[in-house]
């Protein structure tokens, strides 16, 4: 029997691992690629059809999102159709080749990024922002994170990338905010607003990002540290433009959208500077010669290119060279080719999306000349395709990816050594989401063991990320005299969250300390990672900043985080530089600017509230006169026996809490009003029963009566109008003993 049994499982497995296609085959010819690489079709059609993005999950399957509704015809009808999916692509055998692939979500609208986070999945599908948790590869408890991740803009001009940060944040592209999920609770944060369509970084930790006329794009300093006063834009340490020109060197004359303009293509109708550059990829795997680590990688679909920059980290700047003259490190004749997303991947190769089609602008800004070229040259029947390509070097020797969701929480932190980047984002993650706090002194002492500030920046972020990581450990780490100055750049920024007054006199024991190492990379984070610490303490921290300031009293990118660092303290400050009689002219100026618009946006506001109230007053005496006339007088005078007055009456002047109590819930007497008792026999009603009333009226007709009956209006929001309608009497009206009791 058992042997029946055995043969039978046989069988079954055989049958469960048999392809559902056959492995596709792609023709490469038309491809050319820089010397020493390969190019490899990972997956086609009919697997997949038009991807714009993917995924890899911790077993190193790739997870794909199909836009398939985009640009179906030259007139782009049908878009909205719900055949959208999201796809898992399988290697079964092993051999680098899908053959085998599974709908995870289907029936989806013009579907635009994804990202395994959490043990789930996130993603987006305009306007919202969804996360399903995944069981036996499918989806389970569907969680709405953000209704309003895309607000506005055409497809080709809304958030995608949803990239997992070493910081533990979420990052997006064409967008200003960031995600993140701890304790179950979703949280959305303002960040810098970042390019077009696709997100990068590098090992340590900047930002990468362009649109479509400039090739790269990238932040000279960690995320959220230099964005924090709102009335200062940096204009040198975030969004450098890091090429000096826009050249792309396509292989053939391609059709482009404004291609009739003088100066966009050559004399042989070649395209002289990028117009849909997207998809920015920093090399960081462990397969490529070292002098292509942190290169930076560029698609450009109009052209059928992957262009390659060489990142030059020094001075603290970054400025990306086109290392081949008149070449790129990919191209291609075949005008079908739509690079569209890059990709690092777990075997250390860098993986291409190309959505491979021959329509490749929406249509919104479709020309009448390139809708001509697209159909004299049959673009438009390219259609229904789509592939992964894998870019290799040629001495690449395949290995097994390792499953991380078998291995154990110790060979875990070992992966945060890892050469290849990869491997080190995805152990990060998975050791906070497995909250296994046998862990936390493995971390601290890889920190302290390793040499390697890349491997040091994971573990704090992962402590951090594990709520793990004290003032006190910080503290600790730098006194240690051979921490890199990348690492002690992160925990600048790391003990600036840990701001408390019972740490004000160790951190500036500590801050002082690293202003005596006189290191470029370190004043740059004591510079705008002061912020929280001087709003504790100014007289403890105003010395260490403006000695930071003088020390560099021309670099603007420290101007720039002194800025961040005293956001609404800039007055302070000024005053404080003038009383040290202290002469740095580019950091005054830059305050001056600050202060000036502040009292811009304040008389701008002042404006906007002064014609609110307008509107609200207006509104509210409307409700008076139909409401509380009669009873109160038209002129707010009282009416004998029946109700007092509102002049000088301090249930209008004193708190509009009470007032907004009064008319929702009612009040009876007897009651005071400017010395002077009212026995009234007639209780007021409350209007909490009345729907035709609402928040919103309440508001408005505290408005009329505080800015009729009082020299000193106190405006009530109708979140807290709201809130007030729970708190009702016993009795269910007011009496004055029980509102006087409410401030």
């Amino acid at each position: 029997m058992n042997k029946y049994i055995s043969c039978l499982f046989i069988i079954i497995g055989i049958a469960c691992s048999k392809k559902n296609y056959e492995e596709p085959t792609i023709d490469l010819s038309s491809y050319q690629i820089e010397k020493d690489f390969e190019l490899k079709a990972v997956t086609s059609e009919p697997f997949i059809e038009a991807p714009v993005t993917m995924d890899f999950d911790n077993k190193g399957r790739i997870w794909v999102v199909e836009m398939r509704g985009y640009m179906q015809n030259l007139d782009g009808t049908g878009e909205n159709m719900p055949n959208g999916r999201i796809v898992i692509l399988e290697d079964l055998d092993n051999d680098g080749i899908t053959d085998h692939s599974k709908v995870f979500l289907d029936s989806l609208i013009l579907p635009r990024a994804l990202a395994h986070v959490y043990g789930g999945l996130l993603y987006a599908e305009p306007p919202n922002l969804w996360f399903v948790e995944i069981k036996d590869d499918k989806p389970l408890n569907k969680v709405l994170v953000d209704d309003k991740y895309v607000t506005s803009g055409n497809v080709e001009h809304q958030p995608n990338g949803l990239m997992m940060h070493i910081d533990n944040w979420i990052y997006n592209a064409k967008s200003s905010y960031r995600y993140q999920r701890k304790f179950g609770k979703w949280y959305k944060e303002r960040t810098y607003f970042r390019g077009q369509w696709g997100i990068s970084k590098d090992n340590f930790g900047r930002l990468y990002h362009n649109h479509n006329s400039v090739i790269l794009r990238g932040d000279l300093v960690l995320p959220n540290t230099y964005r924090k006063n709102p009335n200062f834009i940096p204009e040198v340490a975030l969004g450098k433009t890091l090429n000096k020109n826009q050249r792309v060197y396509p292989l053939h004359a391609t059709s482009v959208n404004r291609g009739y303009i003088k100066g966009n293509l050559d004399k042989d109708s070649l395209l002289v500077n990028v117009t849909a550059a997207c998809a920015p990829l920093i090399y960081r795997g462990d397969q490529f010669p070292s002098n292509y680590m942190e290169n930076a990688f560029i698609c450009a679909p109009e052209a059928n290119v992957v262009k390659r920059n060489v990142l030059n980290f020094s001075n603290n700047d970054i400025n990306a060279i086109h290392p081949t003259a008149n070449k790129e490190f990919l191209a291609s004749t075949d005008e079908g080719f739509r690079p569209v997303n890059l990709f690092n991947g777990p075997d250390g190769n860098i993986y291409v999306v190309d959505m491979h089609r021959g329509i490749l602008q929406d249509k919104a800004y479709l020309t009448p000349y390139l809708k001509k070229h697209y159909k004299n040259k049959q673009l438009d029947t390219v259609i229904g395709m789509g592939r992964i390509l894998k870019i290799q070097h040629k001495d690449y020797k395949p290995k097994e990816i390792t499953n991380l969701t078998k291995s154990n929480t110790k060979d875990l932190v070992t992966y945060l050594d890892h050469p290849n980047g990869w491997y080190r984002d995805r152990a990060q993650q998975l050791l906070i989401q497995r909250k296994d706090y046998h862990i936390i002194n493995d971390l601290k002492k890889l920190i302290s063991n390793t040499n390697n500030p890349i491997t040091q920046i994971h573990a704090l972020h992962t402590l951090n990320g594990l709520d793990a990581l004290s003032f006190n450990f910080l503290y600790q780490l730098t006194k240690q005299k051979e921490i890199s100055s990348k690492t002690l750049s992160h925990i600048i920024v790391l003990i600036e969250q840990k701001a408390h007054t019972v740490y004000i006199s160790d951190a500036k024991d500590c801050l002082e300390h690293l202003v005596t190492k006189n290191n470029m990379d370190v004043d740059i984070y004591l510079a705008s990672s002061l912020g929280k610490w001087i709003q504790l303490s100014p007289k403890s921290f105003y010395p260490v900043l403006l000695k930071i300031a003088n020390r560099h009293k021309n670099k603007n990118i420290i101007q720039e985080g002194v800025l961040s660092s005293i956001s609404q303290q800039e007055e302070n400050f000024l005053a404080y530089i003038n009383n040290q009689q202290i002469d740095n002219p580019l950091l005054i100026s830059y305050i001056d600017e600050v202060i000036k618009t502040k009292e811009a946006k304040a008389i701008k506001k002042n404006i906007i509230i002064k014609k609110q109230n307008e509107l609200s007053i207006n509104a509210g005496k409307s409700i008076f006169n139909n409401l509380c006339a009669n009873c109160h007088g038209d002129q707010g005078e009282g009416i004998t026996n029946l109700a007092p007055p509102f002049i000088n009456s301090e249930y209008i002047s004193e708190s509009s809490n009470r007032l907004a109590l009064v008319l929702l819930h009612g009040l009876s007497g007897p009651i005071k009003v400017n010395g002077k008792s009212y026995n009234l026999t007639a209780t007021m009603p409350g209007l909490i029963n009345n729907p035709e009333y609402s928040d919103k009226d309440i508001q408005n007709i505290i408005a009329y009566l505080q800015h009729t009956f009082s020299d000193d209006p106190k405006p009530i929001s109708t979140n807290k109008i709201k809130k007030l309608r729970n708190l009702k009497p016993k009795s269910g009206v007011f009496s004055e003993e029980e509102l006087l009791k409410i401030k």
